[in-house]
């Protein structure tokens, strides 16, 4: 794994708008371009046929439409309507209703009420239509106001509603005591922003430590766990903990993303276990990529080869 300052580089190029525009060019432009093997595509067919796929291989999905940090509240609508029309979208193709969205696309950088409002729109049209909506966790200034938003949601009866933690971060162990306590279900993740020590572990063994320590807590007292980790000694030790607890096959579920580790995702399915993957689409892909490769060394020597390998 990159050490801190590696990974602070990939954050600083996931902003730069040339590079954005660059890879915009080859990135997606055919089925071989280098970030399909992490994107489903820009649009929400291909993000639909993406699923299609994993799902005839036993796995279930959620669709993420890409973005993040708008700037206006026009951009906030837009996004806002680009979601209800997947909504709609995935009800027409007839695939799993379950979706991931994050504030910032929403507005919250410009204006917290709007944000709220935009993300009931999206509710109000896919909660009747029985989806199940995800809102992810942006770095740690978004780690408090998420969680008020979303418990404020949830106290006004959006029970279809999730949310995510990063181990990473110190608060996040007493933040799972506090959603497990409202019956809310949890994503469990490491964390992909490169974040400062007064908030967060620097170490990687210190933040594996806190993963552990919280994926037993939320596989014993959660509400349909999901540990989200590609890490096999993670996978291994939640296995373990749930035999040793006897907690049921169907009370959590793995995450992996789109396009990562499908090796030990098929194995998992194999031995029983439900496995949910995370299907990024959209035209603001590239700095969601930009964090991929910042995770791991073996995803940059990838690009690296699909690069050199494309045909001009």
């Amino acid at each position: 794994m990159f050490g801190s300052a590696s990974k602070a580089v990939f954050h600083l190029i996931a902003q730069s708008g040339t590079l954005k525009k660059l890879a915009s060019r080859y990135g997606m432009r055919k089925p071989s371009s280098f970030a399909r093997r992490f994107i489903a595509g820009e649009t929400i067919a291909e993000a639909i046929d993406a699923a299609r796929t994993v799902e005839a291989k036993g796995m279930t999905v959620t669709l993420d439409l890409l973005g993040e940090r708008v700037t206006n509240l026009d951009q906030a609508d837009a996004a806002t309507r680009e979601y209800v029309a997947v909504v709609d979208a995935i009800v027409r193709a007839g695939i799993e209703r379950n979706i991931s969205v994050k504030l910032t696309q929403l507005g919250l950088d410009v204006d917290k009420a709007s944000a709220v409002d935009n993300l009931r729109k999206i509710l109000e049209r896919a909660e009747p239509a029985g989806f199940f909506i995800r809102i992810d966790m942006e770095n740690s200034p978004y780690t408090e106001v998420t969680l008020e938003i979303f418990e404020t949601l949830w106290r006004h009866g959006y029970r279809q509603l999730g949310v995510v933690l990063q181990s990473a971060l110190y608060r996040s162990e007493q933040d799972l005591l506090r959603v497990n306590a409202l019956g809310a279900r949890v994503r469990l993740v490491k964390g992909a922003y490169q974040e400062p020590k007064a908030v967060a572990h620097q170490k990687k063994a210190d933040v594996d430590a806190a993963y552990a320590r919280m994926l037993k807590t939320l596989v014993t007292d959660g509400h349909h766990a999901a540990i989200a980790t590609h890490d096999p000694a993670m996978i291994d030790l939640a296995r373990q903990w749930a035999h040793a607890q006897n907690i049921a096959l169907d009370r959590f579920e793995f995450q992996m993303l789109y396009g990562i580790r499908r090796d030990l995702q098929t194995m998992l399915v194999k031995a029983g276990y439900c496995v949910r993957v995370y299907i990024p689409f959209g035209r603001e892909w590239f700095p969601y990529f930009m964090r991929r490769l910042g995770e791991r060394p073996a995803n940059v020597m990838f690009v690296i080869r699909a690069i050199f390998g494309e045909d001009g």
